[in-house]
């Protein structure tokens, strides 16, 4: 009896990967967008009704599923989940232009702006910038392997869908959840820092009125659909793009030139009080902070299942990160550490999103510069804004991802005509209702856990990235695939992923020590090195417990790499064709321009 219904369960099984398999009309379908004339309130109302393209079904399929899981209530079918993710319906309206200033600033917030003061006091102007320039390293690698792959499965979610199919499912859920939850974790946290740099100018106002304007903004940008999403990241990024440049040549100005009561600063902070501060476990401690600052370069891929062209659009806006990488964060805080001392007070701050404590702001106002520091504070208000936003975009897909691959609640996957997951919009807004305790004396202990929770999440994606691109690749040669068939590849390789898995295993080994030993642990008292420990190490037990949790429930297997997928939700490109079209483009161009699209 059992092997009749696994022979059936695989005849229904092959009918419809023929249906679905790369090369099929049904690999990814476009959503249908409804514009027919009606009146404007009912076209208005009919756009909050559920994509009838979302609801995918297969009967033969399902038939064979319900045969197969008569013997096991606790079947989790992977090639089905995998079908419904492929079509989800999210609407694909980003251009070019979104992707390539969501790459470059897209992620500039507090991270950067403000907590980046914390870790000069506590590592010294050389820590700074060798955790910053580590990070970006292995954050280089880990985006290259993201744009292979975003390109070629542009699917939602696709950090979780990939673990999902290459790994190990009960991976891809834990991952999936831990996104999430990092999304739904910095909301609250950044609009507390918004409503805090308001009090860079007023401190007497009550906190809660700026909460409400700001979550209101926020959800109110990201009912327009992702395209709303897209032109309010482009104006944000392109503030803080300029903001940053102009502090770098305000910065180069005040080093060289000096301030109203001094003159040249060159590396005198580097000399006295020093380059390093607490050795090299002042080194460690910052590597958490530099993960938070990067956090969000990944939502390019996240993206990827909403641009029109992700061919054409996603190659351009990973080359950008380098650039993003170099000037923004290694060049910006060299400046920083060269005009601020790491034994200055102010950089402690009251918490982690105090904008009093940016050393950006003090090292303008130490020059006496009246109007600057208020302009800075302004752009970082811009800043955590846009992380905001950020953070309902980044949540939203994903948690209606894990509920397509069955994952999560199926509530959850529900997208509207307009390609809008309006519940998981409206889960990540009564999250950001949290950001009510700003106004609470003991916030700060609040945000340090908000923190943590955010923090180390972006290590172990990153990672994910990186070993679903080795998983990928190998299953891709298994195949008698060549790499020239690939849409994209990327520029450092499969040894780039392998590079890129090293350093982010390695910084959480750093992070474990630094939690387990924090600066001057010898003098603290038990409770407090145990709290620094689930400060610096809290996300990996909340992983740990949803990847046992679904594995006993499921128990599922990793993934072999001859049983991967790498076919269903694939964009069917003509590759030789737009490779010949490009080419010829190409030789039309002239030399600078040739040179810029390499680097750019």
């Amino acid at each position: 009896m059992t092997s009749k219904l696994d022979a059936n369960h695989l005849s229904s099984t092959h009918k419809i990967k023929q249906s679905f398999s790369q090369g099929s009309s049904y690999t990814m379908r476009e959503p249908d967008y409804d514009e027919r004339l009606a009146p404007r309130l009912e076209r208005f109302i009919d756009s909050f009704r559920r994509d009838p393209n979302t609801m995918f079904t297969a009967e033969e399929y399902d038939e064979a599923i319900r045969q197969r899981q008569d013997g096991d209530s606790h079947y989790y079918d992977l090639h089905m989940a995998t079908l419904e993710n492929a079509h989800i319906g999210l609407s694909r309206r980003l251009k070019g232009r979104h992707l390539q200033m969501i790459a470059i600033g897209g992620s500039i917030g507090t991270g950067l702006f403000v907590v980046s003061g914390k870790s000069l006091s506590s590592g010294g102007p050389a820590s700074l910038l060798l955790a910053f320039s580590i990070v970006g390293a292995m954050l280089f690698c880990t985006c290259q392997a993201l744009g292979e792959l975003a390109v070629i499965f542009p699917l939602a979610g696709s950090f979780s869908s990939w673990a999902t199919r290459f790994l190990d499912p009960s991976w891809g859920f834990a991952m999936g959840w831990n996104y999430a939850m990092q999304w739904l974790a910095v909301l609250p946290l950044e609009i507390i820092a918004a409503s805090l740099t308001i009090s860079y100018w007023n401190g007497d106002l009550s906190r809660a009125i700026f909460v409400t304007v700001f979550l209101s903004v926020i959800v109110f940008i990201n009912l327009f659909g992702v395209k709303g999403y897209g032109e309010a990241e482009f104006t944000f990024s392109l503030i803080k793009v300029t903001a940053v440049i102009g502090f770098i040549l305000l910065g180069i100005v005040l080093n060289c030139g000096g301030t109203v009561d001094r003159g040249y600063i060159g590396g005198e902070y580097w000399i006295n009080p020093g380059a390093f501060n607490n050795g090299f476990k002042g080194l460690c401690s910052v590597f958490v902070t530099a993960a938070f600052a990067f956090t969000g370069t990944e939502l390019v891929g996240l993206a990827a299942a909403e641009t029109a062209n992700p061919r054409k659009s996603l190659p351009s806006a990973i080359k950008q990160v380098f650039w993003r990488i170099t000037l923004f964060y290694i060049v910006a805080l060299t400046l920083v550490g060269l005009l601020v001392p790491y034994n200055d007070p102010r950089l402690l701050g009251e918490s982690s999103s105090d904008a009093k404590a940016s050393p950006f702001v003090i090292a303008i106002e130490e020059a006496g510069i009246q109007i600057l520091p208020s302009v800075m504070n302004a752009v970082i208000l811009i800043a955590v804004l846009s992380v905001g936003n950020s953070a309902v975009f980044g949540s939203s897909r994903t948690l209606a991802a894990l509920a397509n691959l069955r994952q999560a609640p199926r509530i959850l996957g529900y997208v509207d005509k307009r390609g809008r997951p309006l519940v998981a919009i409206l889960v990540a807004a009564a999250i950001g209702l949290l950001a009510y305790i700003a106004d609470v004396s003991h916030q700060g202990q609040v945000l340090d856990w908000l923190l943590a929770m955010s923090g180390l999440s972006s290590i172990f994606t990153w990672g994910s990235i990186c070993l679903c691109h080795i998983r990928f690749r190998k299953a891709w040669a298994a195949r008698g695939r060549k790499l020239s068939e690939l849409p994209f590849q990327s520029q450092v390789g499969i040894t780039g992923s392998y590079i890129g898995l090293t350093l982010n295993v390695s910084v959480l080994i750093a992070q474990f020590w630094v939690g387990a030993f924090p600066i001057n642990w010898r003098s603290m008292p038990v409770g407090e090195i145990a709290e620094n420990f689930f400060l610096k190490w809290m996300s990996a037990p909340i992983i740990l417990a949803f990847y046992l949790a679904h594995k006993l429930y499921y128990r599922t297997s990793i993934i072999r790499i001859a049983d991967m997928d790498i076919d269903t939700g694939r964009r069917d490109w003509n590759l030789p064709i737009l490779v010949a079209q490009e080419k010829e483009e190409r030789d039309g161009w002239p030399q600078w321009k040739r040179f810029y699209k390499f680097v750019c």
